[in-house]
This record gives structure tokens, C-alpha cells and sequence, in this order.
């Protein structure tokens, strides 16, 4: 899917394959989704699902804004914002965990909850600030021609993906989701894991949050909307089963690049935003239609 969509924006734009628009556009409006969609891969495996990750971007975005806005805190705010998103992680894995409640629904009333903060502190109302070194970080180029965002999403794809493959966490996170109560009686702190994975998830969609207000100098209490659906798009067209145990963050990425090629492509090609939302879904659906392996499921519902 991700070669043929590029091979039909090569032919239709003379722009499309440039450096300029693959690094300065592509990869760039891709970031802030591909941490979103990290985020999210880990409770899938485990076959839950965290539906308050939007939330807790625009969340940490907000507190982050307002620690450097009112208090003048600098570098101090980012770490505060990041720290907030794992704070609130750790809250979803453990009312999750030890309250036994469906993740579904523990993060679907987190998710009211958190935006419902944001909202609270800002009075819905954008919260500005302004200082130039706190942009840098996340436009600026410390390796010439490439922006810090994209720099920051590739670290931190790299660090998630040996995270599920070379650690015990990611092991036991794949076990959980082949069988969680064989990994159970196999002696596997099940618990411990299951809030691991909504506390890396958290963390994050902090760190989300904080480049995403310092890209723009701002922050708004929606500022995470339709990373939620996006980034559950990107996850299953990477090839995570929502059934869990099958895929992981190495393979996320690509769902991502499908999402952000084909929106860039849409923008150069003038195609209107509620037309572009439209395509967008058909092409979710054909994509993850293509690339799910129904041998693995006995039935779908």
C-alpha cells in the first residue's frame, strides 16, 4: 500500500518526491502520530487497547504550555509535561490491572477524564508562550536538513522497538497477548506487566504532547484530536493484531507512513479535507482488509 500510493503521488506532483516534502512534510506532520501509535502498540499487543492517548497528548501540551507560560520553568516544563503523561499512565495501568476492568472502558472514561482537565486549566482557551529555544528542540536541525522532530520520532521508534523485541517487558507483552493466563500459571507477573504497558504508553503520548506544544509554541485543550483513530489505524495497517500477541512497534511505523503519504499526497493534489477524511477511511479499511491473516482468527466480530 505504502509503495503504491507513493508510486501514484510521484506521477500526479512533480513536489511529492523531493527531499523537501518527504523530510519537511511527510516525515514532519508524521511524528506527533507516530509517537501516538507507539504509544497504543504496546496495550494491543497485550490485547487491550488505551482510547485515552489523544487525551493525555493534549493533556501533558497544556500543562507543559502553562509551566512555561505562568512559571517560567524552560526545559523543566518539558520534563514535568513528560512525567505527567507517564503519572497518568500508570494511573490507567493500575485501575486497569488491580481493579480488573476492561481496558476498553477504564481508558474510555479516562479519556473524558483527562480532556475534561484540559479543559478545566485552560478555560478552553489556547495557551501561548514564547521561547525560541524550546521551538529549536523540535524544529530546529541538529543534523543539518532534517528537523529535530523527525530526528526524536526515529529515536524513540528505534527505543520502542527494541524495548518489545530484546527485553523481558516485550516478551512477556507478546506472551500476554498469545495467552495471558498460560503466562500466568508460567509464574509471569501479569499485573506488573499489564500496567507497564499503559505506563510506557503514557510516557509516550507525554513526550507527544510536549514536542507537539513546542513545535507550535502553543497548546489547546483538542490539540490530540483524531490521533486516537488515526493512530489505531496505523497500528492495525502495521500489521499489530487487535486480537494481541502479533506485530509490534517496528511494523507501526509503516501504518503511519501510509496515513501521512496519503494525506500529503491528498494536500498537493488540492483534494478538500472532508473528501480527503473520506478516501482516508476506504483506504484503512482496504489496507488492513489486505493485510490481516484470517487463518489466525476462528471467527470475526
Amino acid at each position: 500500500m505504502l509503495v503504491i500510493l507513493m508510486a501514484v503521488f510521484t506521477t500526479t506532483s512533480d513536489v511529492f518526491l523531493t527531499y523537501d516534502n518527504l523530510v519537511g512534510n511527510v516525515m514532519m506532520n508524521s511524528m506527533i502520530l507516530l509517537f501516538v501509535a507507539l504509544a497504543g502498540t504496546f496495550p494491543i499487543l497485550q490485547q487491550s487497547i488505551d482510547l485515552s492517548v489523544a487525551s493525555i497528548v493534549s493533556l501533558s501540551g497544556v500543562l507543559t504550555a502553562m509551566l512555561i507560560n505562568d512559571f517560567n520553568l524552560g526545559l523543566l516544563a518539558l520534563l514535568l509535561g513528560v512525567l505527567a503523561g507517564t503519572g497518568v499512565g500508570l494511573l490507567n495501568g493500575v485501575v486497569f490491572a488491580k481493579g480488573k476492568i476492561p481496558s476498553f472502558l477504564v481508558t474510555l472514561g479516562s479519556l473524558s477524564v483527562f480532556s475534561g482537565s484540559a479543559l478545566l486549566l485552560t478555560g478552553g482557551y489556547s495557551v501561548p508562550f514564547n521561547n525560541p529555544g524550546i521551538r529549536q528542540i523540535a524544529i530546529g536541525q541538529t543534523i543539518p536538513n532534517v528537523p529535530n522532530l523527525v530526528v526524536w520520532g526515529l529515536v524513540f521508534y528505534v527505543l520502542a522497538s527494541l524495548l518489545a523485541w530484546k527485553t523481558t517487558f516485550g516478551r512477556y507483552t507478546y506472551a500476554l497477548g498469545e495467552n495471558e493466563r498460560v503466562a500466568d500459571f508460567s509464574g509471569v507477573k501479569v499485573d506488573r506487566y499489564k500496567i507497564g504497558a499503559f505506563v510506557v504508553s503514557g510516557t509516550l503520548c507525554g513526550l507527544a504532547g510536549v514536542l507537539l506544544t513546542a513545535r507550535i509554541t502553543s497548546a489547546t485543550p483538542g490539540m490530540g484530536e483524531g490521533l486516537l483513530l488515526q493512530s489505531i489505524a496505523a497500528i492495525v495497517m502495521g500489521g499489530t493484531a487487535l486480537t494481541g500477541g502479533v506485530g509490534g512497534p517496528h511494523r507501526t511505523i509503516l501504518g503511519v507512513l501510509v496515513i501521512g503519504v496519503l494525506t500529503n499526497g491528498m494536500n498537493l493534489l488540492g483534494i478538500q479535507s472532508f473528501v480527503q477524511e473520506i478516501i482516508l477511511g476506504f483506504v484503512v479499511i482496504f489496507a488492513v482488509a489486505l493485510s490481516m491473516d484470517r487463518d489466525k482468527i476462528d471467527v470475526v466480530k
